[in-house]
């Protein structure tokens, strides 16, 4: 993350889940009931409902604002590690404002806004350059070709210098809508980040999440919205529900069936289908 670690000092401190919730996840109620088929062993490791989202308009199946303010902060990232630009840090956030026609489509942007720390010596109109010439314009090029932002903000507060956790509160579940969806699809409110896979607020949300967009892959709708609930200690979901918001080639609730008897729900066979106890997160 581009600090230095022998700055700094860390405790660590590790103790057991509570006995209660243990039990629960450990062994659902269905397997308490006396069922013994598949994955029916494992209950979700707590209650809540949450979300997948799909669209058409990238490739990616995500929002356009989303997709550009998250290629916006990787060229940030690559800038200040290969010295495309000097005398930037490694704190940093992009918000972009997409124009929509009536149709839905992606036709112009509308503001940019970049903040990135950078050196107490930094020239920061020469910064404001580079981050227009090197990192914003080419991000949006990439995405939306002869497309020119009316406004952008570089570091509006007017200076960025002291940046991370020494500046300015927060660390895991801080920026829970850049995690998934930028505002544009819901979000069930838990923090991925910091919880193993028993947990459904990442477990749940990346099959739903999956679902969504393999709807949209099979053209089988423009946009998709799943929503799982889960009760903590049950290993089958509460409730399923798909919504493709009118554009679906097919009734809701045939997509919701189908999805139903397609993708694993409970999850222990999520766990497995996806390798989550696999060391894939980084760059979730």
């Amino acid at each position: 993350a581009g600090y230095n670690p022998n700055r700094f000092l860390i405790y660590v401190w590790v103790h057991r889940q509570s006995a209660d919730i243990s039990a629960g996840v450990t062994t659902s109620i269905e397997a308490r009931a006396g069922d013994e088929s598949a994955y029916a062993s494992l209950g979700a490791g707590d209650q809540g409902t949450v979300y997948g989202y799909a669209t058409n308009e990238t490739t990616q199946r995500l929002p356009l604002p989303l997709v550009l303010a998250h290629e916006i902060c990787r060229r940030l990232d690559t800038a200040r590690t290969d010295g495309t630009i000097r005398g930037i840090g490694p704190d940093g956030k992009s918000q972009v404002s997409v124009v929509y026609d009536e149709l839905g489509t992606p036709v112009g942007i509308d503001t940019v806004i970049v903040s990135i720390q950078h050196d107490a010596n930094k020239d920061t109109g020469v910064l404001e350059r580079e981050v227009r010439t090197l990192i914003i314009a080419p991000a949006i090029e990439a995405h939306l070709p002869g497309a020119t932002a009316e406004r952008v903000l570089v570091n509006p507060s007017g200076r960025f210098v002291t940046g991370g956790p020494t500046a300015d509160t927060g660390l895991t579940g801080r920026k829970l809508m850049v995690d998934t969806y930028g505002g544009l699809g819901p979000h069930g409110g838990g923090a991925f980040s910091g919880k193993d896979p028993s947990k459904v607020d990442r477990t749940g949300a990346y099959i739903a999440r999956l679902i969504a967009k393999t709807v949209v892959d099979a053209r089988l709708a423009e946009e998709c919205h799943v929503a799982i609930s889960y009760a903590i200690g049950k290993a089958d979901p509460v409730a399923f529900h798909i919504d493709t918001f009118g554009t679906g080639q097919h009734p809701d609730w045939l997509l919701t069936d189908a999805a139903q008897a397609i993708f694993p729900l409970r999850p222990a066979a999520i766990i497995e289908r996806l390798g989550l106890r696999a060391p894939i997160y980084a760059k979730l």
